[in-house]
């Protein structure tokens, strides 16, 4: 995206990767809940989330020690106009299908039309902004794109590639769980049980195991996934041998629970991975299409009465620091205090419709720590009062006489959130409201988010140091209220959208941090999400047999480091 790539055209592996790890042996993970379908390009159903990065490939990938950095990958050359206006992919010759068929530029084609017309809303966005797609070669295809968006080109180069002689005649959108998609990756479905197991093999015949790109990659010949009803039989799973490897989320079950016999014994090893990714956001959105959290005052009233500092030290033991902008803990954060510089020039256009605090600065409540919480339930009050509603007889109603009563939306088996919000909603009684926590299994919130029916529930955003074109879908004003939108609060502010724009076209990085910082003072001062803990660093506890590079690439933990980059060894 700026600048140069730092590996060499010659490069012989990533350089988070051991090009001489050994293949074999096995790794099994655990899930919760289950999963009705093993297709991870379609709107429909739940399947399990590892599948699209072991089975499916792009054009190119990515290297997780560089933010906007794409190497080939199922693509042997990439050339694009010095605009930006067009990109041009060549096939490597050897590319195949697990089934081992040729990839063909027809394939790339019907898969960019397909994923871009019927397939999950994440893909369709880029759709849009093809203004062509034609073949210009035996094995090169070029995209030419409808609008100016720096970023498209290598979009582009990361979708998935199917194949289009498997779905001649059939339903993509609705498949049966049984038509699992054939891919390039190395790894496919060998067995599975409807909701209860996935098994994955490496594939023997895999075609990439020898470019630079795979080598020290996709190690292990078994990747199996085990389903549980929640998180706390699954941990049992862990500690009885069923599953050799675990993340965990929870410093203080982390440095509390993690001393059962296989750890003592040293069977079981607690590894700990440092990154430098933003933190993202992790916490509790509010459906801001409806009220009453359709008024900004309300939803920080929502902010002052959760208490973070003591519902922290219950759940995490004060362990782990608050998240304190969607991009905290990265060069792209906001800065404290007022707008300055270019993030202010950025943001003045719109300084009418930007919520208090955008320009002038803003920082979540902090309490005293204690139970009571009661300077910040004061502030509450009034700007409760503010906003129209008054306690009568213990209970807040509006001008109509209406109660303040909302629902909270959580999986089965979420013990965490659920232990956070019987804590929040003792408070939010003190305030006159009531705060009804709905449980439902996998089927029913899945289906519940993608129809925007709900008024509170847990969200997690992963942001990376290279944000782009997934920013549109995440809050755009455009998908505010598309079924199954990834917008969930429901943001529409016509600043954030700009924002957005700016860094799709911005030409050097420094005008892309600038818009990136204001994007992130209109997200955070907008009081959309009840921000929670960071988490800081990536917690893996694993079989002693599991063994894993030196150096984590800047990004730290997640699928392309366990299990992309790990081996088994006696």
């Amino acid at each position: 995206m700026y600048g140069a790539p730092a590996l060499p055209p010659d490069f012989v592996s990533l350089p988070y990767a051991n090009p001489d790890a050994p293949k074999g042996g096995r790794v099994v993970f655990g899930n919760t809940g289950g999963f009705d379908s093993l297709n991870p390009f379609t709107q429909k159903g739940t399947d399990p989330w590892q599948l699209r990065f072991l089975s499916y490939e792009g054009l190119m990938g990515r290297s997780w020690d560089e933010p906007f950095t794409l190497y080939g990958l199922l693509a042997e050359s990439v050339e694009t106009a010095p605009d930006r206006s067009w990109v041009e992919f060549t096939l490597r010759e050897e590319a195949r299908f697990s089934d081992g068929s040729p990839v063909t530029v027809e394939d790339v084609i019907w898969s960019y039309e397909t994923l871009g017309t019927e397939g999950h809303l994440r893909y369709r966005g880029l759709w849009g902004q093809i203004a062509d797609i034609a073949q210009t070669g035996e094995r090169s295809v070029r995209i030419s794109f409808s609008e100016e968006d720096r970023e498209l080109a290598l979009l582009a180069g990361m979708r998935p590639i199917l194949k289009k002689a498997q779905w001649e005649g059939k339903d993509f959108a609705n498949a049966p769980l049984s038509e699992i998609p054939i891919g390039t990756g190395p790894y496919v479905v060998a067995d599975y049980e409807a909701g209860r197991f996935v098994t994955l093999n490496r594939d023997a015949d895999y075609w990439g195991s020898g470019i630079p790109f795979r080598r020290g990659t996709m190690n292990f010949d078994e990747i199996r996934i085990e389903f549980y009803g929640d998180q706390t039989v699954l941990f049992e799973a862990f500690k009885a041998g069923e599953l050799t490897v675990l993340r965990e989320f929870n410093a203080e079950k982390w440095a509390t629970q993690y001393d059962f016999p296989a750890v003592t014994r040293g069977d079981v090893i607690k590894t700990e991975i440092p990154h430098e990714k933003p933190s993202g956001m992790t916490g509790f959105a509010m459906n801001a299409r409806r009220a009453p959290f359709d008024d900004w005052r309300v939803r920080e009233a929502m902010l002052l009465a959760f208490n973070f500092e003591f519902i922290n030290d219950t759940v995490t033991g004060g362990a782990q620091p608050r998240i304190t902008s969607f991009f905290s803990g990265s060069e792209l954060a906001m800065h404290s205090g007022p707008a300055e510089g270019r993030v202010r020039d950025l943001l003045d256009p719109f300084a009418d419709s930007l919520p208090p605090g955008t320009l002038e600065g803003y920082a979540l409540p902090e309490s005293d720590g204690t139970a009571r919480n009661r300077a910040n339930l004061r502030r509450a009050a009034r700007l409760l009062t503010e906003a129209g509603w008054s306690v009568e007889d213990g209970v807040l109603k509006n001008a109509k006489g209406e109660p303040f009563r909302f629902t909270v939306l959580l999986r089965q088996g979420d013990t965490d959130m659920q232990t956070v919000m019987e804590i929040y909603s003792r408070a939010l009684e003190r305030l006159g409201i009531e705060a009804e926590v709905q449980k439902v299994d996998d089927a029913q919130y899945t289906g519940r988010l993608a129809e925007l029916d709900f008024d509170m529930t847990p969200f997690r955003r992963a942001l990376s140091l290279s944000p782009g074109n997934e920013q549109r879908l995440y809050w755009g004003s455009e998908v505010a209220d598309t079924p199954g939108t990834r917008n969930l609060m429901g943001m529409a502010q016509p600043a954030a959208d700009a924002m957005i724009d700016t860094m799709l076209t911005s030409e050097d990085r420094e005008e892309f941090v600038a818009a990136t910082r204001a994007l992130d003072r209109v997200l955070t001062a907008g009081r959309y999400v009840i921000p929670i803990w960071d988490f800081d660093v990536g917690r893996i506890a694993h079989a002693k047999e599991l063994k894993f590079p030196d150096q984590p690439p800047i990004y730290g933990d997640g699928p392309q480091w366990m299990p992309d980059v790990w081996w088994y060894e006696e």
